[in-house]
């Protein structure tokens, strides 16, 4: 993450609706490496995707905002904080759904 300051913000989301099999994982990746944030993102059994998003929070709330378009062909039906807090590790990845802990 580039440079440090007091205002940072970490969020834990879940995105529903069409999410899986439409890139949205890797638009994601794509996305938060752009605005220089850490975190991951993976798929959930459920259908949805779960992602942490730690950076300055003014790019936080950015990123939470286009998460609700996401990807070309997703079509998200629902964004939604469900955690605020934690420490996730430098830099941004995508997760196997079989590797989240």
């Amino acid at each position: 993450m580039s440079g440090e300051s007091d205002d940072i913000r970490t969020v834990t989301v879940r995105i529903e609706g069409r999410v899986q099999g439409v890139y949205f994982r890797a638009w994601t990746e794509q996305t938060a490496k752009e605005l220089e944030l850490d975190g991951w993102v993976r798929n959930c059994d459920d259908g949805s995707v779960m992602a942490v998003f730690s950076g300055p929070a003014d790019v936080v709330a950015d990123m939470v905002k286009r998460c609700e378009d996401g990807s070309p062909d997703a079509q998200v039906s629902k964004v939604t904080i469900v955690d605020e807090g934690g420490t996730p590790p430098d830099g941004f990845e995508v997760i196997a759904s079989d590797n989240y802990k």
